[in-house]
């Protein structure tokens, strides 16, 4: 599960990495990225023009009947996606880049450390971002919704989700899910709206190499979502 990530790079770099065009105003740095928040994405048209975008952390498929069913479809698991209703349709044509400055996971708790009011091991986070410090290319879905009991003049909501794979010899001892990152070469490929080769599409859907990512333990602030700042990341002693 990918539940949290940092998005600290500005609209106008996150365009350029990409090579997307950007009309939109920043979201401004954001190091505890929650479910439900604004978040950036990228996509292109059917001549490949990359375009950045806002969309909103869950995905609302099209036929939902009300917004917070988003909620529960925050990642979507790439071994499903072409089975699963609220994401095969979307799978076909609506995929995009979230870009991630790093996210963060949950290690299981150890006996002697801090406990949780249970009295059970309370996890511990830790920040797993590229060695290189370079945005990821984290793989996602889109869709465009409405809530139809408005009327016929409700915007449409863009919303997004993560898509999720097994996790790398690296990622194992925290977790046994990682987001899906995508490597330069295969950004074409996934981003083309004409692309329909589900076979295909699926085989990019793997997890990273081992040595494309490092990961250190933070504080327990990261826990609550209010808490938004760069001190964050900061590494703590084990």
């Amino acid at each position: 599960m990918c539940g949290r990530f940092v998005s600290s790079s500005t609209p106008e770099r996150i365009a350029g990495y990409f090579g997307a065009d950007s009309s939109i105003e920043t979201l401004g740095q954001n190091f505890n990225v929650a479910p439900t928040n604004d978040i950036y994405g990228v996509v292109a048209d059917l001549d490949g023009t990359r375009d950045l975008q806002v969309f909103h952390w869950g995905l609302i498929p099209v036929w939902a009947k009300e917004r917070k069913i988003g909620q529960r479809m925050i990642n979507a698991r790439s071994e499903t996606l072409a089975e699963k209703a609220a994401f095969k349709g979307v799978f076909k044509k609506y995929r995009c880049i979230i870009p991630m400055d790093g996210f963060y996971e949950w290690a299981a708790g150890v006996d002697g450390g801090p406990v949780t009011r249970a009295g059970k091991p309370a996890k511990r986070p830790h920040f797993v971002h590229r060695s290189d410090d370079e945005p990821l290319a984290v793989a996602g879905l889109w869709s465009a919704w409405r809530d139809k009991s408005e009327g016929p003049d409700e915007p449409w909501l863009h919303s997004a989700t993560v898509v999720t794979t097994r996790a790398n010899s690296m990622m194992a001892p925290v977790h046994d899910r990682m987001p899906v990152i995508l490597p330069k070469a295969m950004w074409p490929m996934w981003l083309d709206p004409t692309n329909q080769n589900i076979e295909m599409l699926q085989k990019l859907l793997v997890p990273a190499p081992d040595d494309l990512l490092v990961m250190h333990e933070v504080a327990t602030e990261v826990n609550n979502v209010r808490n938004k700042g760069p001190h964050l990341v900061d590494p703590i002693d084990s």
